[in-house]
């Protein structure tokens, strides 16, 4: 195996992945790494990510509309490479069909053959284990030819799915910490509003929220919302905008 070639295209990968824009766009992050598997895993033809969030299987920048259709006939039908891979994935998190039209059609016996009236006789599906909990992803690499994903591709899409991994984690991090950032910033209005209009100190404008949230069984972050809005509504009808 070419190692050298190996890490000089996953750290070019890298590079494109988080150069191109803000890892908090968790969007543009799952397709740029759908785009750079296929460039890189040796003789991957087409690909997807296949997301599956409290139940439900949500099929993400796939390559083609036929790639499209054939992950969502996987989540229809409860079988194939990147179900597994979703939610029976062995240690390794490699579920491999060398030839779907063959062996492997005995495995997931009603979706091989609409892979292969597609044109596709081999999958590659990875988990990518970036989070415990309800939510779990799978790289989904597709192949036109039986027989081609050896030793070599299988490593290079496993430590592809590792990277592809840490990046969505990352995301995720950087998505709940502005969301803190913006909870915190909206509180902070909210007590603002409170203690100018009621003449209060920051921590009862604080209990005045607390015992809103309370009272209306919403968020406090909800209530907060609520009330800098209804300021900003009742500064527009004040100036007659």
């Amino acid at each position: 195996m070419n190692t050298d070639g190996l890490v000089v295209a996953l750290r070019q990968a890298a590079r494109e992945l988080t150069g191109r824009h803000s890892i908090r766009d968790r969007e543009l992050t799952l397709r740029r790494i759908v785009e750079a598997a296929v460039e890189t895993v040796p003789e991957a033809d087409a690909g997807g990510i296949t997301v599956t969030e409290h139940g439900e299987v949500v099929s993400r920048h796939t390559t083609s509309p036929t790639i499209t259709k054939l992950a969502e006939l996987q989540a229809e039908l409860g079988e194939g490479p990147c179900m597994s891979a979703l939610h029976e994935p062995p240690e390794n998190g490699i579920i491999l069909a060398q030839d779907l039209g063959g062996a492997d059609g005995q495995r997931w016996p009603q979706f091989a053959p609409l892979a292969v009236e597609a044109g596709y006789h081999a999958m590659l599906s990875v988990q990518i284990a970036y989070q415990p909990g309800p939510k779990s992803a799978a790289l989904n690499l597709y192949a036109v030819r039986a027989q081609v994903f050896d030793e070599d591709a299988r490593t290079t899409a496993a430590l592809f799915a590792v990277q592809a991994a840490m990046l969505l984690y990352g995301c995720e991090q950087a998505i709940h910490l502005q969301r803190a950032v913006d909870s915190r910033d909206t509180i902070g209005q909210a007590k603002g509003i409170l203690m100018e209009r009621f003449g209060v100190d920051d921590e009862g404008a604080f209990q005045m929220l607390v015992r809103s949230s309370q009272d209306t069984n919403l968020k406090l972050v909800e209530v907060a919302r609520w009330l800098h809005d209804e300021a900003c509504r009742r500064g527009r009808v004040e100036h007659g905008s």
